[in-house]
């Protein structure tokens, strides 16, 4: 009998072991790949990203004269730090438990900034602190010097389980619209500048006056110095951790919060690891953007919770200034991620002009985004984006659409947009073509899915499959082209399923509508031509196809 009910015990454990395998949703499994996994599934051919190694060599600020009661100022503490460190031929600084007030930090090459568990950087909000430096050696302008920096480094690291604080507060506009009416008294109490209108609250006046200052000094002053920019400075708030042209980068374990502007920004650089990173910015932190990846290649951001004012992880393909040109952002690993607010868990744009290739997004939780998987870009800023792999996304509460394709991004200049006869000139149009979006589940967004194409760059070839999305409204698609829906399942309140313009070639394979729906696909427009249905049980009624605005009748085939 005990023998029986052993066996029979065992039986259970294994038939729930085998229950749980089939029916839990992966991203709870997903908690439990590692690194190792992800780099295998990998769809392109990516090269090995070098993570920095460090001599064993420590160098603790206090011995450098640093204290930790947040009134003494540390920044020259932290500076003959590094200094001794890289005349040993680098190491570690090592940040103790402690709250330690600095200005400006600049990193070295062989240089691990270690933060340990406990210990609080908080970088002033003095503004007069930050000096005006070149972004690189190639830059004419000077910008103001970001909290953390460094510029065409070799083997650098911001470690440890501590915490960083930018003083973002000091130089962020903020909006009325965004604070509550407490808030902005509180605000306007501060100090500062409200701008005539009454809504937008500015640190200072040459923080408000900056952008008409910049272009009266470009007109006047041929080759200015960094004195010439200095009444500027409360303007051009800077980056949080800003990282120009440099080779085999980890961020890990740290907590970065409250920055100025973007908080992790590295541009044109090579090998870049950030891994179980914490990224905090208020909600409405303007420009507040989480990890922004610019004109970089080799990128792994593995197991990393972003919570920011605007985008959450972006990449972005320009150089450092018209001056030097502009770069691709390729061969990009992105696993395991949260993002909670932010315009967008996963984005690209909006500048594209330098290209964007090779990414691959996978097992990522956005919840709350204003957007969930958006692309955006505008004539006069945009370059070829493609090869993006996106699979295995788990969303809800996304306030606008659960994937986003937009061209049409802010303005678009005049005269960018021109014919084959006029010559494009490269760069000028955004191209969003080859992506493959899979394992997608939304629970609760406005819009299903949004694409809006240039009239002469349609977005093209983009592959949608398995993707389950709740919305109060359906997929809308303009000046687009080559676009397969397959397995894909949009639960929508009102309005129809589909709503395509200027359309061609759409595949729709295993389609759904909803009860809740009576239009299954409202078509519009002469251009629109193309649309196949396949494998979808519609109801007898001639009202769930509409054509209209010179569609033709034969625009649409139901197989």
């Amino acid at each position: 009998m005990k023998k029986n009910k052993f066996i029979t015990s065992a039986f259970k454990k294994t038939l729930l072991i085998v229950l749980a395998s089939v029916f839990i949703p992966t991203f709870i499994v997903a908690q439990e790949r590692d690194l190792e996994y992800y780099l295998s599934q990998i769809p392109f051919e990516m090269p090995r990203v070098i993570v920095p190694e460090f001599q064993d060599l420590s160098f603790n600020i206090t011995a450098y004269g640093a204290v930790g009661n947040g009134k003494t100022m540390n920044t020259e503490a932290f500076a003959r730090a590094i200094e001794a460190c890289t005349a040993a031929g680098g190491g570690k600084i090592v940040v103790p438990p402690g709250l330690w007030l600095t200005g400006p930090i600049e990193l070295k090459s062989n240089i691990n900034l270690h933060v340990e568990r406990g210990a609080l950087i908080k970088f002033t909000s003095d503004r007069s602190e930050y000096p005006m430096v070149k972004p690189s050696a190639r830059s004419s302008r000077y910008v103001t010097a970001s909290p953390i920096y460094g510029y065409e480094l070799k083997n650098i690291a911001i470690t440890g389980s501590g915490i960083i604080d930018g003083a973002g507060e000091s130089w962020r506009p903020v909006k009325k619209s965004k604070t509550t009416e407490n808030q902005w008294k509180d605000l306007v109490k501060s100090g500062g500048v409200v701008s005539d209108d009454g809504e937008i609250w500015w640190p200072s006046k040459e923080a408000i006056d900056g952008n008409d200052y910049l272009k009266k000094m470009k007109k006047d002053i041929k080759n200015p110095g960094p004195e010439d920019f200095l009444p500027a400075r409360d303007f051009l708030r800077p980056y949080m951790v800003y990282l120009v042209g440099c080779e085999n980068v980890l961020i890990e374990d740290i907590t970065l919060r409250n920055s100025p502007k973007f908080v992790v920004y590295p541009n044109n650089c090579t090998n870049i690891t950030i891994r179980n990173t914490n990224v905090y910015n208020e909600w409405w932190s303007q420009n507040g953007d989480g990890i922004d990846i610019s004109a970089s290649k080799n990128v792994i951001i593995y197991k990393c919770n972003i919570n920011v004012g605007d985008d959450g992880i972006c990449m972005k393909s320009s150089g450092d200034g018209p001056e030097s040109g502009t770069f691709a952002v390729e061969n990009i690993l992105v696993a395991g991620c949260n993002v909670y607010h932010a315009h967008g868990g996963f984005v690209i744009g909006s500048n594209t002009n330098g290209n964007v290739r090779n990414i691959f997004v996978t097992d990522c939780n956005f919840v709350g985004t204003d957007i969930g998987i958006r692309m955006k870009s505008t004539a006069g800023n945009g370059g070829i984006v493609e090869d993006i792999y996106i699979r295995d996304i788990y969303m809800t509460g996304i306030r606008d659409a659960a994937i986003s394709f937009d061209t049409f991004y802010q303005n678009v200049p005049a005269g960018a947009i021109r014919d084959t006869s006029n010559k494009i000139v490269e760069h000028d149009v955004p191209v969003f073509r080859d992506f493959n979006i899979s394992n997608v589940y939304c629970r609760g967004a406005n819009k299903s899915i949004y694409m809006a194409g240039l009239p002469n760059s349609p977005i093209q070839d983009i592959y949608l499959n398995n993707v389950w999305i709740m919305a109060e409204n359906g997929a809308e698609m303009t000046n687009v082209k080559g676009i397969s829906l397959n397995n894909v399942r949009t639960d929508i309140r009102e309005g129809p399923v589909y709503f395509f313009t200027g359309a061609n070639t759409i595949s729709i394979n295993k389609g759904f509508m909803p009860l809740t729906s009576k239009i299954f696909i409202k078509a519009s427009g002469a251009e629109t031509t193309g649309i196949t249905v396949t494998d979808t049980k519609l109801p007898e009624n001639p009202e769930t196809i509409q054509i209209s605005d010179g569609a033709k009748k034969t625009a649409i085939k139901i197989n």
